[in-house]
């Protein structure tokens, strides 16, 4: 009755625990294959401030995906505009958006060549390689206006552009080109910046259309810059509310703005209708001339200015009126395929060089109402328009490994056969030379052997993620069968804490104990924001390569497959943000809740939430009910498996180390740990050795039976024929620690503490002094692997060199075991 009762206590504390952490994340909707908007149908989204806002923040204000954001880079692109364009890619392609790139020249456009449209174009090429993503390429927009750089120079625009449309059409980045003009009243807006007198011969000529030698309103303001059809695959407007009422005085930049007014009503149809503004009338509009006149595809840039300072009429009704003139627009001219419009505040000289507030998306009544008048309309594409790429596919993506060769199935069955001819030896040697066993004196306190195998694992997991050729990388891929330093590392963890845990009860006390364990999860989490903040920090060095760290290269050996090959990852989604003053809640939640971070330190986050149930777990434990937390743990556990999608929390961890899954591997160390005495005694008696040595060889035998079927090409009865090639598949995936995998930790586990028994001082003789030291520091060692893996991707050396890299490695082992034997930060860096 008790057990049963125990039973329906658990199985409730699991179903409360289940409901309490969330339920499942829905899976996004993907159109994929979409390049342009559906007939009647137009894409839409922001021109954001990267430097203090994200895709991220706005569709959180907005409470929906738009379809496009555009960017502003700088041109020819440099390596700092290419890390911009790349972190504007990696957020757009997380929402499955088209983005559109203004690429603005910020030198003289005589000055550019086609050596910069070609790497412009090789650019844009592998971001369509890497993340499929639709660009729209705005090169030098405005061009007929004055107050840019590259205005009113239509010789050189066009030759730049062509050389730059001839690069793209040449090339596999399936981007389109877009020739955006201002919208022409006001032209030639000699009055706005006085570049008039800097015009050339040869672009005076081009620009008086009329041939009155002189450059006024009565000259064309958009064909002396048309760079011809073959260049061109979208037309583009710039067409913004300024807020100064009388069309006459839009454009002009010494009409002072004195009030917020609601726009004319029928303003923007004006301005299609080529009316608003102009003191002469126009022969066509732009849209017959350019977009349904050449059967082009058009791009409406646009947005209504705020001024927060002035009186007048309240900020929706003016944005308002802008906006649902522009979708009314959309609807009577479906040339329309695509909306920008600016979102951010920013200066404007039209406003007196004040702050002006052109944001649709804002506060949530004005966010609301645009959201609602564009789902109304029916006219507007949302997002995702291509497959998302998302932070949670690049977490996921960790788990690869270089490729080194070789059956991977094979090395897991001859390591397991190998092993157990050592362990059966093993009894032998126990017998034969007494004197090496470990000197076991019964009492509490730390297990050296426990500590070895420690060490030997953390140094595995350094080598693996300071990817460089040599020996160690080669035995630690494949000598540990089925297993990686990860899931051991947990295990052990667990093991040790189960251990050490009761002497601090017996000394200080349960409380004590406890307040103590929260303490050592609280500075576990402090440190691992330093380190996030650090490495994020250390990104603004120029010579230190910390894309190593903050992105993940696809192997194409993921969960997306070869498809992926080469897409890189951003693992720190939004971090720019956080120097935004006041950084954005989103960015600071993503921070506080780990899902940024470089990719070698994601595990420390299952740590850190696993530190804060140690208590709790060792409550349970002492009071005989840990086969009640065990049944808890794998009801977790199977809840899991039942449930992929399901994610308890949303941390960089959980996407390659399922809390619920792996919570399994380090509640079972904590259990072991704490009796390690009394299973110690059961297995080393006569029937605990029967036992284990059938499960140790009947393991082992399985592995070769099954190997030999596939080799020697008979079914291995009474399993299937093909079950050698699908068992590493299904049975000993790391993600989800399938049963083998799990089996595997168990049986590498038990084998290599029996075989240190035995040999424990030859064994300690010749490699204690090194692993011992690592294995008692193992999570301080874990800490520096970070930055160890950052100088050595920064260091241009040859690491496929097996030489350089087998150096390399010794070289690091030995520093970090020095910084140990001399406890370097240790008050710090917790152990």
């Amino acid at each position: 009755m008790l057990r049963q009762n125990a039973a329906k206590a658990v199985a409730l504390l699991v179903t409360i625990g289940v409901l309490v952490l969330g339920g499942a994340l829905p899976a996004d909707a993907v159109t994929s294959g979409v390049r342009e908007p559906a007939s009647g149908k137009t894409w839409f989204g922001p021109d954001l401030d990267w430097g203090s806002d994200s895709p991220d923040g706005y569709e959180g204000r907005l409470d929906a995906t738009p379809s496009m954001y555009g960017v502003e880079v700088a041109y020819p692109i440099d390596r700092s505009a290419e890390r911009e364009l790349l972190r504007a890619t990696r957020a757009a392609a997380a929402q499955g958006a088209v983005l559109v790139v203004s690429l603005e020249p910020d030198r003289a456009l005589r000055t550019l060549t086609k050596a910069d449209a070609r790497r412009a174009n090789t650019l844009l090429q592998e971001i369509h390689r890497q993340y499929d993503t639709q660009l729209l390429v705005r090169f030098a927009p405005q061009m007929n206006g004055t107050w840019l750089r590259w205005g009113q120079q239509p010789t050189q625009f066009i030759r730049a552009f062509r050389a730059l449309a001839s690069q793209v059409h040449a090339g596999n980045s399936d981007a389109r080109m877009v020739w955006q003009p201002s919208y022409g009243a006001g032209y030639p807006f000699g009055s706005s910046a006085g570049r008039l007198a800097d015009l050339s011969a040869t672009d005076t000529e081009k620009l008086d259309t009329n041939g009155d030698g002189q450059l006024t309103e009565a000259d064309d303001p958009y064909l002396p810059y048309w760079p011809g059809e073959a260049s061109v695959d979208w037309v583009g407007l710039s067409m913004f509310y300024f807020g100064k009422g009388a069309a006459t005085e839009a454009a002009g930049r010494d009409v002072p703005l004195t009030r917020n007014d609601v726009p004319e009503s029928d303003e923007v149809a004006q301005r299609f209708a080529e009316t608003w503004g102009y003191q002469r009338a126009q022969p066509e509009t732009f849209t017959e001339r350019f977009a349904a006149g050449r059967d082009l595809p058009m791009l409406l840039d646009t947005g209504a200015l705020y001024d927060h300072s002035l009186g007048g009429d309240a900020e929706l009704l003016v944005k308002q009126g802008w906006w649902r003139q522009v979708i009314d627009a959309v609807r009577d001219h479906p040339e329309i395929r695509g909306v920008t419009y600016i979102d951010a505040i920013r200066r404007e000289p039209e406003a007196g060089n004040r702050p002006a507030d052109w944001r649709f998306a804002k506060a949530p009544g004005v966010a609301g109402s645009f959201r609602t008048d564009l789902q109304e309309s029916d006219r507007f594409v949302f997002g995702p328009v291509t497959e998302r790429v998302t932070p949670q596919q690049g977490a996921e993506a960790t788990n690869q490994q270089l490729d080194t060769g070789g059956d991977q199935m094979a090395w897991i069955v001859w390591l397991a056969a190998g092993l157990a001819v050592v362990f059966v030896l093993s009894g032998l040697f126990g017998r034969l030379v007494p004197s090496w066993r470990y000197p076991d004196d019964g009492k509490p306190g730390r297990d050296l052997r426990l500590d070895l195998f420690r060490g030997f694992i953390i140094l595995a997991v350094v080598i693996t993620h300071i990817e460089v050729s040599g020996p160690y990388s080669y035995l630690t891929l494949h000598a540990v069968g089925a297993i990686t330093g990860a899931e051991m590392f947990v295990f052990l963890s667990g093991m040790v804490l189960g251990m050490v845990y009761p002497l601090g009860v017996a000394k200080f006390g349960e409380w004590a104990s406890a307040i103590g364990a929260f303490k050592r999860a609280r500075k576990q989490y402090v440190v691992t924001l330093v380190v996030i903040l650090v490495v994020f920090a250390l990104s603004f060095i120029p010579f230190l390569n910390t894309d190593a760290i903050t992105t993940f290269t696809d192997r194409g050996t993921g969960t997306d497959g070869v498809r992926a090959e080469g897409r890189v990852y951003d693992l720190y989604p939004n971090a720019m943000q956080l120097l935004a003053y006041p950084p954005p809640w989103y960015a600071i939640r993503q921070f506080l809740l780990l899902e940024m971070g470089p990719w070698p330190f994601n595990i420390m986050g299952l740590f850190v939430v696993l530190s804060l149930f140690i208590p709790v777990f060792m409550w349970i434990i002492r009071r005989g009910f840990w086969w009640a937390l065990l049944i808890a743990s794998w009801a977790l556990y199977v809840f899991q498996v039942l449930n992929p999608e399901f994610k308890p929390v949303n941390a960089q961890f959980d996407a390659v180390f399922p809390l619920f899954i792996w919570q399994v591997v380090f509640t079972h160390g904590l259990v072991l740990g704490y009796h390690r005495r009394q299973i110690t005694r059961a297995l080393t008696g006569r029937v605990g050795k029967v036992l284990v040595g059938v499960l140790v060889c009947g393991y082992a035998a399985f592995l070769v039976y099954v190997w030999a079927g596939d080799r020697f090409d008979f079914t291995p009865v009474p399993f299937p024929a093909d079950m050698y090639r699908e068992l590493y598949n299904t049975a000993y995936q790391r993600v989800d620690l399938q049963w083998g995998r799990l089996v595997d930790i168990a049986f590498f586990a038990i084998v290599s503490y029996a075989i240190l028994t035995v040999f424990w001082k030859p064994v300690n003789a010749v490699i204690g002094w090194l692993w011992i030291p690592l294995g008692q520091a193992s999570l301080y060692v874990f800490v520096w692997q970070v930055f160890f893996a950052l100088v050595i991707a920064s260091i241009p050396v040859d690491y496929g060199n097996v030489w350089i890299g087998t150096i390399t490695h010794t070289v690091l082992i030995l520093l970090v075991w020095y910084m140990v034997r001399k406890k370097f930060l240790f008050s710090v860096i917790p152990r």
